[in-house]
């Protein structure tokens, strides 16, 4: 018998329909809100949990694979292979921007050019019990000169 997290994470995935996401603490809080209202993600913020504000980062990579949720971070940290492997995570998307606005038009664009690209019809949810992240096992690193190509496998 699992967690209640591992036995719940992909049943909550299918119900929600919508990306799961895993926000660390140096996101801003404008841009979670747009995360839940604009793009309507299902999102899981650090800051709301006291229990995790202070976790350690390797605690929040570990979190959001069992959680079933896509890491959405500002730290660059996490992109050191050796310290957070790719394969050991429910797939990680750093962005950074100069503003907050630049933010949002990377989170638009990333949820319309990865996160819904590949979403599964309602035939291969019920084929597939646990329905994959879309960047799990990878990582993606998003910027203002982002041209799109580069998802890490």
């Amino acid at each position: 018998m699992g967690t209640l997290a591992s036995e719940l994470g992909g049943y909550a995935e299918q119900v929600s329909g919508q990306p799961r996401v895993y926000v660390d603490a140096n996101v801003p809080a404008g841009l979670v809100s747009f995360m839940r209202q604009y793009l309507h993600w299902d999102v899981l913020f650090v800051l709301e949990h006291e229990e995790l504000r202070r976790a350690p980062d390797g605690e929040h990579y570990r979190l959001a694979r069992q959680l079933r949720r896509t890491l959405i971070t500002q730290d660059r940290d996490y992109l050191d292979d050796r310290k957070f492997p790719p394969e050991q995570s429910g797939g990680v998307l750093v962005v950074w921007a100069p503003v907050e606005k630049g933010l949002m038009q990377l989170l638009k664009r990333v949820d319309r050019e990865v996160l819904r690209k590949n979403a599964l019809t309602e035939a291969s949810v019920e084929e597939n019990a646990e329905s994959p992240l879309p960047l799990e096992g990878r990582k993606l690193h998003v910027h203002i000169d982002w041209d799109g190509e580069r998802i890490a496998p």
